[in-house]
């Protein structure tokens, strides 16, 4: 067998063990019930929400107004921490809170200058815990979510069913990311994929299994757990803060993370540099700043999603058939397992077919956030920079 074969063949039976034996991650079939109109005769939890914002004027009004305005029976207190914004962030929030008739469940924190050994989100996302347990101390969850989401009115009742019938301390959804511009069609739902791919949602929702994520956008966390577990102080230094707050709590408890229609993503990507950017921020931190990791990661991403279209054409040209029908059936894998995604996000299946043309990009930006690592430049984010986590941080 020639060396092009063995690798096509390589990627093919790869494929097939991802599709059959890596916890139907491909299915995107992880989703809330419908909402219910009671607990079974329990009454509604508490909720305060933590909103960290930092220079998201475009985007805050809306997410507060979604949050004032959901069809929760409970109560629910709104809390915008305000990190050094410089472009009206506060005001937005409170133009919004006002026009929603808040009054006393909304609560804005001026967040203080970045304390050493924290990242910036995490940073205010404490001090927004602390206000919360002053403003909202009979809160029995506490909704942690960015400044640029826009929850559906149902979005919190469904949350909390979930953890309060399932007894789950963190139930996590990924929303659904904007999908409109020509980079965001390409990326935005092949980056879901991977995501789903590296940490199937089905394992992460089995209390038995030890795998453990969640989406930093949408987080409903029980306070009890999260202060049993050491508080967000805990992981006070992580940068993909959203997976590190999911293991903290799995290792005690149980916790769920799915995906939405409708509760979304305001944020867009208009170009590819502010993907590639928020790609670079992270991934070489997923990899443990490891060189053998990045080295496996590349090498992997290489095989699986450029091999078969490769296999397929060079076949074609060289008449060598074998060699193309294995990069065929490999790639074709590829698209069944794609499918799933891209009608989540409402794009046609045969558009499946560029998912190597992201993979590529997606290496691409792997290997930057090493170069980035490296350079000093590594998890850099609105005007902040961090070179890897807080030693103490992981105690």
């Amino acid at each position: 067998m020639s060396a092009p074969l063995w690798a096509a063949v390589t990627a093919l039976v790869i494929w097939a063990g991802l599709l059959f034996c890596r916890g139907r991650f491909w299915f995107s079939d992880q989703h809330l019930s419908p909402p219910v109109a009671n607990l079974a005769g329990r009454p509604w939890p508490d909720v305060a929400a933590v909103i960290p914002a930092r220079d998201e004027a475009p985007t805050i009004g809306r997410a507060v107004a979604s949050l004032l305005a959901q069809d929760y029976p409970g109560r629910l207190d709104v809390f915008v921490v305000d990190d050094n914004s410089t472009d009206g962030t506060a005001e937005k929030a409170r133009e919004a809170a006002e026009a929603a008739g808040a009054g006393d469940r909304f609560h804005l924190v001026s967040g203080k200058p970045l304390a050493d050994g924290w990242s910036g989100k995490l940073w205010a996302v404490s001090q927004g815990l602390a206000a919360a347990r002053d403003g909202a101390p009979d809160a029995a969850y506490v909704l942690l979510t960015d400044a640029d989401i826009d929850h559906d009115p149902a979005n919190l009742r469904r949350l909390a069913a979930k953890a309060e019938m399932e007894k789950r301390d963190l139930v996590s959804l990924m929303v659904l990311l904007n999908c409109e511009t020509p980079w965001e069609r390409l990326l935005i739902p092949a980056f879901v994929f991977f995501f789903q791919k590296l940490f199937p949602f089905p394992w992460v929702n089995d209390p038995t299994d030890s795998t453990a994520a969640a989406a930093g956008g949408c987080m409903l966390v029980r306070r009890k757990a999260l202060e049993d577990a050491g508080g967000i102080e805990a992981i006070r230094g992580r940068l993909i803060d959203d997976c590190a707050l999911a293991a903290l709590l799995k290792a005690r408890g149980s916790i769920w993370l799915g995906l939405t229609r409708e509760t979304i993503s305001l944020r867009r990507y208009d170009d590819l540099a502010e993907i590639w950017r928020m790609v670079a921020r992270t991934a070489y931190e997923q990899l443990g700043h490891s060189i053998l990791a990045l080295l496996g990661t590349l090498v992997g991403m290489a095989l699986l999603y450029l091999v078969p279209p490769v296999a397929v054409v060079w076949g074609a040209l060289v008449g060598e058939w074998d060699l193309a029908a294995a990069g065929a059936a490999g790639w074709g894998l590829m698209v069944m397992a794609y499918f799933p995604t891209l009608r989540l996000y409402g794009r046609p299946a045969w558009t499946g077919l560029a998912l190597p043309l992201a993979g590529l990009l997606y290496t691409l930006m792997t290997a930057d956030s090493a170069r980035r690592h490296w350079l000093g430049r590594g998890g850099g984010w609105k005007g902040r920079t961090y070179a890897g986590p807080d030693p103490k941080a992981e105690e």
